[in-house]
């Protein structure tokens, strides 16, 4: 029997004990309540109301246009349909990076307004002041290092990244320090594999990795990139379970070609 395999609520210790024991944690996005539902169900031990959402539910280009309160909006319709995973959401672009005390009242609107049981940031030491404010005020943080989807006009490209000396270094003086002041795990997003198994074997809490290899203590995907829904998204780290988008494409065009031959609805299904 696993750790985690009772309906129990998942915790930050027991996402702890789970490392300890060398149990992979699985972790999903969700941005809705019936995806949440299923995801929950289905028994992963983290759902994330990532800033994805700015991708896959509002269309944009980049993560950066999605706001706060559209990320409570969100984490509230997550949070209503979830009975055991740890629900983690992230703080949008430009609502902690000005200054520590924004980004705590960034935090306390998302945990208080949604419901949510933490919170993610991007970014080492330049977040560090935030994360401690933020920490100091009984929030659990989830950090995140390597890619950081919100300063891609920074590094303008999604390539990967701490692929030289020394910014891996800095990689992983930033993981320690996370560690050091408090956050409960981080996520390691497009790195070299060699670096993140480095980490995850320095560190005590627990390492999610998304492009990230296999060494790592869990994964993480985008739920729609892992069902298939987006073909034009195809980076070398996701592994499609399904292919939503053919699927939902054929039942509607199917529900349209009934209705125009008369066949939908028959006489089962009136009243």
């Amino acid at each position: 029997m696993t750790i985690n395999s009772n309906p129990s609520r998942v915790t930050i210790k027991v996402l702890e004990q789970m490392k300890n024991e060398g149990e992979k944690i699985s972790m999903l996005t969700a941005y809705d309540y019936s995806f949440a539902k299923i995801i929950d169900e289905a028994g992963i031990d983290i759902i994330l109301v990532g800033d994805s959402a700015s991708n896959v539910m509002a269309g944009h280009e980049t993560t950066l246009p999605i706001t706060l309160d559209q990320m409570i909006y969100h984490a509230s319709s997550v949070i209503r349909a979830v009975k055991r995973a740890l629900v983690v959401v992230d703080l949008p672009f430009g609502t902690y990076q000005a200054d520590s005390k924004e980004a705590l009242k960034s935090a306390i609107r998302i945990m208080k307004e949604s419901g949510a049981h933490a919170v993610k940031l991007e970014g080492g030491h330049l977040a560090k002041e935030s994360i401690e404010r933020i920490l100091q005020a009984g929030i659990p943080v989830m950090g995140h290092l390597g890619l950081t989807p919100q300063s891609i006009y920074k590094f303008g490209t999604y390539t990967v990244r701490a692929k030289d000396d020394v910014e891996a270094k800095t990689l992983i003086d930033d993981s320690k320090m996370l560690e050091k002041i408090g956050c409960f795990s981080i996520v390691l997003e497009k790195i070299p594999n060699v670096l993140a198994k480095k980490v995850a074997l320095n560190l005590k809490l627990p390492i999610i990795g998304i492009g990230a290899g296999s060494d790592v203590d869990g994964q993480v995907l985008v739920s729609h990139d892992m069902l298939g829904m987006n073909k034009d998204f195809s980076p070398r780290f996701l592994r499609r379970y399904l292919d939503l988008d053919s699927l939902v494409s054929n039942a509607v065009k199917k529900y349209s070609s009934d209705i125009k031959s008369g066949s939908f609805p028959n006489k089962d299904e009136q009243y």
